[in-house]
């Protein structure tokens, strides 16, 4: 599968963030309004898949078509960028300053965002017939997501909140971890095999994506889900957000960054015993 070795890997990502930082505005928004419309209609298709068969790992399973489909096309995801842009201002990359970084993370927020709201309101008209029927029975279980996943880590208090950040940052673990697969190879299907093993993990174990949830919440709302946006923000997305950057950045990029790209010098090897006569014919 043309295998990149993890120090040329690391190399990649960081010039991929470096890159990044530089892509034009209009660019970034359009490549992060594609990437939040795709994985919100991937998001769409595994919940149907589980409403319809009542087996969520089928959903799991398939659902890493979306994220495949949207890296392979060069769109940019929020959770990436929280991996990849901090490295080549960790690296000194000329130009690539803190407030660089953070316009491409506002860029690529705004973007997601975009999409993922346009997908929701298509698949919400799908759902009712424009508005005109209730939900059907994938609209009422995305609305049932969007009431447990932000009144029920309310009903928890401050253990629902450390148990939504914790599963924010296991997300992006595993998400960033199909981020950096996308450079592991330079086959296609070797790209694709990488990126898949992670992202369905992550969607099978219920973590919290960021922007999965731009189109889950949302549309929770317009299904008639009882919650309200407040509610989104506060027990979802805000702490979602600050879990994913976390959890990608710590678990993926600073440790390929510190191990790969920034190597610790190697230990003193011991001197090579002399060899004499007496131990080749003990030997022999």
């Amino acid at each position: 599968m043309s295998y990149v070795s993890p120090k040329e890997l690391a190399g990649r990502i960081v010039s991929s963030g470096e890159s990044k930082v530089f892509m034009s505005t209009r660019d970034t928004l359009i490549r992060a309004y594609m990437a939040g419309a795709i994985l919100a209609l991937a998001a769409a298709f595994a919940v149907t898949i589980g409403a319809k068969t009542g087996e969520p790992l089928i959903g799991a399973v398939l659902f890493p078509v979306g994220f495949c489909m949207l890296y392979l096309l060069g769109f940019d995801l929020l959770t990436g960028v929280f991996t990849l842009v901090p490295l080549a201002w960790l690296d000194r990359r000329p130009g690539v300053t803190f407030g660089a970084m953070m316009r491409n993370w506002g860029l690529v927020f705004v973007g997601n965002l975009a999409g993922a709201l346009t997908t929701a309101v298509m698949m919400a008209i799908y759902f009712t017939y424009g508005f005109s029927v209730e939900p059907d029975a994938v609209g009422q279980a995305i609305s049932a997501i969007g009431e447990g996943r932000t009144l029920g880590y309310a009903d928890h208090g401050a253990a629902g909140m450390l148990t939504l950040f914790v599963r924010g940052v296991m997300c992006n673990w595993m998400v960033s971890t199909g981020v950096v697969g996308a450079m592991m190879s330079d086959s296609l299907p070797g790209k694709v095999i990488a990126m898949w093993m992670p992202i369905m993990v992550f969607f099978y174990l219920g973590f919290e994506h960021s922007v999965v949830n731009m189109f889950l919440f949302p549309s929770g709302l317009m299904l008639g889900g009882d919650f309200t946006v407040v509610d989104y923000l506060i027990w979802n997305e805000i702490p979602t957000v600050l879990g994913n950057l976390v959890g990608g950045l710590t678990f993926v990029g600073l440790v390929i960054y510190a191990t790969h790209h920034r190597t610790g010098s190697e230990r003193a090897r011991p001197e090579p015993i002399p060899r004499t006569d007496s131990t080749v014919s003990n030997e022999v």
